[in-house]
């Protein structure tokens, strides 16, 4: 029989709208204003009686609390207007002073009976949520530094394997310069260095007890150390956003040598800026014996009391590139450790070097590169200078018992937020070379609130203008249209909601368009049926002809459009990507809706039965 489904064809239409119902719904519940507390150290809690204090004071300004929550690192008081944020943060910073960060947040309220199915509402994005961006510049000639320092220390340990004399070795720009005590050990050198080193071009100089071998890191070389420098800071960046949590961040390359992070909904600036900044890096080294010449040693402090000093090799054993996982715990006294496991070339250079030295201390020596700025005079103006430097300081110098292995422990640290921190970075790898901030920028929640009114009116409008033109062309079949995409437009927030993507102003362009483009598949099936009528064909045969013969139209158009919308995804990043994402899934829905939801509502109401006259 014309025009009638299966009972299966109903159910399934039923199940797919249901379930599109349920996980689009959280969207209704917007995330509350809040104020977020939590210790600048890790080592500060909040008592009953200061939390007192905060909500005392909040509720004579005039501040109405929704609800405040708190666990063991943080405080959370959910607020009823987000005008009232700004006011509550700067109160709440009087009270508890600088020992802890008082930051701007989003709370999620989607009620507990939703959250039972996994469903929550759409990531919004940067611009729709506010958070952070940040430009970052990466450090190049501390890269080529850093390589060259690694160059000369290998350096140095195959001359001692060969048992080739040499006196000191200088590292300055590109070049490595090497001191010998004759000409004939420096030519041998020059001879066994050659060799393994082929990222350098040589050069011999001076005679006598003044001869050098002069090393100097070939163009080549220097090009592709950096591009490598770019690409690995990008890699620890992303990593490192993952492990802070935040959903759908950004993270690429600007030009030959900076870097975008953008972190959506993250409020707590310091936090961010301290784990997405940190160029902090381990390296182990052997304490000097008090027999070792004075070229082969470096003093260093200790970061906890820089009173306290010890003589380590120059040489370094492993740095924390060599480390494959890290995680915070305490020893058997409580004090934070960070328990370390190193890979399979780490693992072995660690055994090679203390299983030789029972016996001796081994340091742990943390690292850490940092800007000062300061004002100068130019031209008669004042220009803001930044000079980079380095911070080293010891962070433990035990014994070694026994020769170790791929596993062991890091104690010694301050506090369980360092040790934390300090797990954090190991595990998402260290820097190829230091990072600095050019230029930071906090968006506000109340200007994503001003982009997300903006963005749904669009959607009204365009969606009021389409209901209008198809109540008016298409009558009672305009009234089907409709309820389609109104059914059209709830999943594709259920399917954003599903698949964890993130909204943002180009997305939002992507649903408007997607409004528009969800009822051509019915203005060509309605037109088809007009068609098909003008024709002589009765009632019941138009709608099915209707929708047989535009099928493949539908299908032809909505596929190549859906071909450009994958393109733009796979190729384009940030704002491309979200407009992508939604053309995609609008595509799909509006032809699920379109196909299937219309022509149900259509066999419903004419399916089966004598039709006079259709109103179409």
């Amino acid at each position: 029989m014309l025009n009638r489904y299966p009972l299966w064809k109903y159910l399934l239409i039923v199940i797919v709208l249901l379930v599109g119902l349920v996980y689009s719904l959280p969207n209704l519940y917007p995330e509350d204003p809040s104020v977020q507390i939590s210790s600048a150290s890790g080592d500060a809690t909040i008592d009953d009686s200061q939390l007192e204090r905060i909500q005392e004071s909040l509720l004579d300004a005039g501040i109405d609390i929704k609800a405040v929550e708190s666990d063991d690192t943080r405080v959370l008081i959910r607020l009823e207007d987000s005008d009232d944020q700004l006011r509550s943060r700067d109160r709440i910073a009087d009270i508890l002073g600088g020992d802890y960060v008082v930051a701007l947040n989003l709370a999620e309220s989607t009620p507990a009976w939703l959250q039972s199915f996994a469903a929550s509402p759409m990531t919004l994005g940067l611009d729709l949520r506010g958070g952070v961006h940040f430009l970052l510049e990466v450090d190049m000639d501390a890269a080529l530094t850093q390589r060259l320092e690694v160059n000369a220390s290998a350096v140095r340990e195959q001359l001692r394997s060969e048992r080739i004399r040499y006196r000191s070795t200088d590292i300055e720009d590109r070049t490595i310069s090497i001191a010998f005590t004759s000409e004939e050990d420096r030519d041998n050198a020059r001879r066994l260095i050659s060799r393994e080193f082929r990222d350098f071009d040589y050069q011999s100089a001076g005679d006598g007890r003044g001869a050098r071998l002069v090393m100097t890191m070939t163009d080549q070389a220097v090009s592709e150390l950096q591009d490598y420098a770019i690409n690995q800071n990008l890699t620890t960046l992303r990593n490192r956003v993952d492990e802070l949590g935040v959903a759908e961040p950004m993270v690429q390359r600007q030009g030959p040598d900076r870097i975008v992070v953008e972190l959506p909904g993250v409020q707590d600036t310091v936090a961010a800026k301290r784990v997405v900044g940190a160029t902090a890096n381990l390296e182990f080294r052997l304490e000097a014996r008090p027999d070792t010449p004075d070229m082969e040693t470096e003093t260093f402090s200790f970061r906890n009391d820089e009173s306290r000093t010890a003589d380590l090799m120059r040489d370094v054993i492993i740095s924390g590139d060599s480390v494959s996982s890290a995680s915070r715990s305490f020893d058997e006294n409580g004090r934070p450790q960070v328990n370390i496991n190193l890979d399979g070339t780490g693992g072995t250079l660690m055994n090679r070097a203390t299983r030789t030295n029972i016996g001796r201390n081994m340091a742990v020596l943390f690292i850490e590169h940092k800007t000062r700025e300061r004002t100068v005079m130019e031209d008669g103006e004042e220009v803001t200078v930044r000079e980079p430097y380095t911070e080293r300081g010891l962070i433990s110098l035990a014994t070694i018992q026994s020769a170790l292995g791929n596993s062991f422990r890091i104690t010694g640290l301050d506090s369980p937020t360092e040790a934390a921190e300090l797990a954090l970075l190991l595990r998402s790898g260290s820097l190829a070379a230091p990072i600095y901030f050019v230029q930071e920028r906090t968006i506000g929640p109340s200007l994503g609130a001003e982009n997300i009114q903006r963005g749904v009116l669009s959607v009204q409008i365009g969606m009021l203008l389409v209901l209008l033109f198809m109540l008016v062309r298409y009558k009672v079949f305009g009234i089907f249209a409709n309820v389609a995409l109104a059914l059209n437009l709830m999943m594709v927030v259920a399917g954003m909601s599903l698949l964890g993507a993130t909204l943002t102003l180009p997305g939002i362009a992507g649903i408007v368009l997607t409004i528009g483009m969800a009822v051509d598949a019915n203005v060509l099936i309605y037109e088809r049926i007009r068609e098909e009528l003008r024709g002589g064909m009765s009632i019941q045969q138009a709608i099915h002809a209707g929708y047989e013969r535009a099928f493949t139209s539908i299908v032809d158009a909505n596929i190549t459009t859906l071909l450009v919308a994958i393109i733009l995804f796979s190729i384009g990043t940030g704002p491309v990507k979200g407009f992508a994402v939604t053309l995609s899934l609008g595509i799909i829905t509006s032809m699920f809706t379109a196909l299937m939801v219309t022509r149900a509502l259509v066999n419903l109401t004419y399916g089966g039965r004598p039709v006079k006259k259709l109103w179409i």
